[in-house]
């Protein structure tokens, strides 16, 4: 039996669909954008060297990676805190969802920050010119960072997988 204040708490994850709904909505202001760097991508195809060319891909690729981290996160935190979406998930051939758990989407979430770091140190890389010794060192030694924090979490999810068993 519940008591009013446990279903009180309990309704209170509702309030974490204004936060959904805003990171949906902002995710398609960042949709406006990436459409605007495609279209400004492919004017400069022809006329920008090879190098721009490939930053400009770069940085493309870097908001399809931002913009797939953020509906990760939206779909799994809605389905695992507010309502459950698996349930009719097959109905609309979206099964998927159910397998996205707070382990994977760690693991997922994890990836993709790598994912990101890895394009921007390669983008300071490919102008390597306009950037400090320091600057440079700093964003390796971060990037080292996030690789090591994602070695950590697999080594500890694969820890967890043998206790499991």
């Amino acid at each position: 039996m519940t008591t009013p204040l446990d279903r009180i708490i309990l309704a209170s994850r509702h309030v974490l669909t204004v936060f959904m709904l805003g990171l949906a909505l902002a995710l398609g202001l960042y949709g406006v954008r990436f459409a605007w760097k495609v279209w400004k991508f492919g004017t400069d195809l022809f006329v920008a060297s090879d190098e721009d060319v490939l930053l400009g891909l770069l940085y493309l690729l870097d908001s399809a990676l931002v913009a797939s981290l953020v509906i990760t996160v939206v779909i799994a935190s809605y389905d695992g805190m507010v309502s459950r979406l698996a349930k009719q998930a097959d109905a609309d051939g979206i099964a998927w969802i159910g397998s996205v758990d707070p382990g994977n989407l760690k693991v997922k979430l994890a990836t993709s920050i790598v994912a990101i770091s890895s394009i921007h140190l390669l983008s300071m890389f490919l102008k390597v010119g306009h950037y400090s010794d320091r600057d440079l060192w700093m964003a390796m030694a971060l990037h080292g960072m996030f690789l090591g924090g994602i070695l950590m979490l697999g080594l500890l999810d694969r820890l967890e997988d043998k206790k499991d068993h």
